[in-house]
């Protein structure tokens, strides 16, 4: 998932999970079996530049979630004097 939200590579190397090369897209390309010893081999290409998650972060989310909650408590129409 944090290779596709970051539009990055992601390389991952444990000793009791999942081994993996995950392209930007989340797919991944190669791979070892849980709990065993082996040697991944594969490729991947550098990046450069931000994405925009990268750049912004949750900030656009938290910017929404404040002009909803803004919204929620504006009255939709104003009462009418008698």
């Amino acid at each position: 998932m944090r290779a596709l939200e970051n539009g990055r590579w992601l390389l991952r190397a444990t000793n009791n999970g999942v081994t993996a090369i995950v392209d930007p897209a989340g797919r991944v390309t190669a791979r070892l079996p849980q709990f065993e010893a082996g040697v991944l081999t594969g490729t991947f290409e550098p990046m450069r530049g931000l994405t925009p998650y990268t750049r912004f972060g949750d900030l656009p989310t938290l910017v929404l979630l404040l002009l909803v909650g803004l919204v929620s408590f504006t009255p939709l129409s104003r009462s009418r004097l008698p």
